[in-house]
Parts: structure tokens; sequence; C-alpha cells
């Protein structure tokens, strides 16, 4: 499993933004980059560095994503036909921890990763344990019976900001969940500004 499980919001104070949209991500207290030398790091970035900070922030937002995962990701999207950075949040967005994150019935993508490794959903009626694992259009993905008393997910179903996008469609009942279709990115909720094509720039350069 990636170590970033534990270090997660120094990812967020080091590009000093509030990366998840979580209220008490301590970016919104120190707005600087974490260590000694924190607050004197901040200073105006090259091309490189914009595009450097946009992959950074885009494979940071999905939580225990590898560079080399995330360099497979992009790969794939080059290979598709149509726009690279749309095809690159799509393939993100199809990853099955962002479905069930977006889903609502865990708090953060971290969560949902753990919640899938432990064997607590299943996608067509079928037990899937693999975080990356591409959700197609159609899929049904559930939280099993036995799982859905967990503490967490009543917790997160109770939760009066929890919000489902629109290329999702909830069962909140039955915690199932139906991906309609692969979003464009600009239906993904972002809680910051992504910038996919800068993205792109920096791995063809």
């Amino acid at each position: 499993m990636s170590k970033r499980q534990s270090t997660k919001y120094k990812i967020s104070r080091r590009l000093g933004e509030n990366l998840w949209g979580r209220a008490k991500d301590p970016v919104l207290r120190r707005n600087y980059g974490p260590g000694q030398h924190g607050p004197l790091r901040r200073k105006k970035l090259s091309d490189f560095g914009n595009q450097l900070r946009a992959k950074q922030k885009l494979k940071g937002y999905y939580g225990n994503i590898t560079e080399r995962q995330f360099r497979r990701v992009y790969t794939e999207a080059v290979r598709r036909k149509g726009d690279t950075s749309e095809n690159l949040v799509g393939l993100l967005e199809r990853r099955l921890d962002a479905v069930i994150y977006r889903m609502g019935v865990v708090p953060t993508v971290f969560s949902a990763r753990q919640f899938i490794n432990h064997g607590h959903i299943n996608v067509n009626g079928k037990r899937v344990n693999i975080a990356s694992y591409q959700v197609k259009e159609g899929d049904l993905i559930e939280v099993r019976e036995k799982s859905r008393q967990i503490g967490m997910v009543l917790e997160c179903m109770q939760n009066p900001e929890r919000s489902v996008p629109e290329y999702i469609e909830m069962d909140e009942k039955q915690l199932k969940g139906k991906f309609l279709r692969i979003p464009k990115f600009a239906e993904v909720p972002y809680p910051v500004q992504m910038e996919p094509n800068l993205v792109v720039e920096f791995y063809s350069r």
C-alpha cells in the first residue's frame, strides 16, 4: 500500500491548497509547506513548475496512485481517441475507489481504497477488492449487505453535505450505485481547480 495515506495532508500543505475540501485540512491554518523552511518556499513557478504542480495536484487528489500507475493511466489516455486531458480525467473517475468515494459511502478516497481492499464492495454481483479496477458504463456497484452497518458508512450516509454527481445513479436505501457514463472534466466535482491540460503538457515534453 502506498505510504501516502499516512502523510496525505503534507500533499495539500506542500501545494498550498485544500486538495480534498476537508474542513480539518491543516492547510486552512498553515497555508505553507511542511517542515522548518515551509513558509520560505513560496516563489513564482516556471512553466515546468506549473505543469509539475498540476500533475501533483491531480495525482495527489486520487490518493494512493503511484507515479508508475499514473503514468500508465496517461499512456492509456493518449492511446484513446479524443482529447487526452478529457480521457485522463475519465479514466481516473472510472477507478473503483473514485466511484465509491463519489457515491458518498466513505469520507475520503483513502478510506475508499481501504474499504475495497477489505472486500466490502461488489461490482455486478461479484466481489472486487482492487481499488484501481476500471468501472464500465452501466456497471452496478454496491456495498455488500454484511458491510452496510459499518459505522463509517452510516455516518457518511447521514452527512447533510453529502452529494452524488449526475453521472452516478444512487440507491441510498440499498447502498447501490450505477455508473451511468464517463464524465466530462467540467462535471467532476473537484474542490480545487485542476488543470489536466498542463498534466498532458508535462508528460508530452
